[in-house]
């Protein structure tokens, strides 16, 4: 059995959500549930950065 590793990019929590977001979530799941179907042992990794000087200035707004 392989290994497939696969992730999306961080999304910032001060920006707002769109479409290439979904685009980009959709399209990594279905790929990584080929892999799974091809036998592979897939690691799907998905995360928020809420870290941030950005993140920081726009909380108290």
């Amino acid at each position: 059995m392989k290994s497939f590793y696969i992730t999306t990019a961080i999304d910032y929590a001060n920006g707002k959500p769109h479409l290439g977001h979904a685009y980009e979530k959709v399209l990594t799941d279905v790929v990584a549930r080929f892999r799974r179907l091809m036998g592979d042992d897939v690691y799907f990794l998905t995360g928020l950065d809420e870290h941030g000087q950005k993140v920081q200035q726009s909380a108290p707004a």
